[in-house]
């Protein structure tokens, strides 16, 4: 897998170089009409949306955490208030996903986030050698290992997503 190039650079990115992990940038020409990002980059760049996994804000008793699921579901909010220990979460306020994270929605990283949050990965994502995630912008997916993703998440892994 190849290195970020400059032009390509984010926080994202940068996370991956300084931490020495091989990765691959897949840019793509983002439709601003598509009605779901995750499965626009997983038609555009023809890779299995169960490959290509979606960062999620969600507000678990007044705190946010991130909730990483494949494009081909969607993220079961109790499977994940479970997983952080507790027994309800809300999808966040799409404002305060921003201002944590530092990106904007469409493009938000599960790496390189401006304010670190509890995140669970899940766990179909371990079926894969590789994984995509938002690079950081729209138009650009990270393909990578899923155990670089959940170590330099600090992530934990569980049954999150459901099709």
């Amino acid at each position: 897998m190849a290195k970020k190039q400059a032009s390509q650079g984010t926080p994202a990115t940068a996370v991956l170089a300084a931490a020495g992990v091989p990765f691959t940038l897949h840019p793509y020409a983002h439709d601003p009409s598509a009605a779901s990002y995750g499965l626009e980059a997983a038609e555009v760049l023809g890779i299995d949306p169960d490959r290509v996994f979606k960062t999620l804000m969600v507000d678990v008793e007044g705190k946010l955490a991130v909730g990483i699921v494949p494009v081909s579901g969607s993220l079961d909010l109790k499977a994940i208030a479970a997983a952080l220990g507790s027994k309800k979460a809300t999808m966040a306020d799409p404002k305060a996903a921003e201002r944590r994270t530092g990106y904007v929605l469409g493009g938000i990283s599960p790496l390189g986030q401006r304010q670190s949050s509890p995140t669970v990965v899940d766990e179909s994502a371990l079926a894969f050698g590789t994984v995509l995630v938002s690079g950081g912008r729209r138009g650009l997916d990270i393909e990578l290992d899923p155990a670089d993703l959940i170590r330099l998440t600090n992530a934990r892994t569980a049954p999150i997503g459901s099709h």
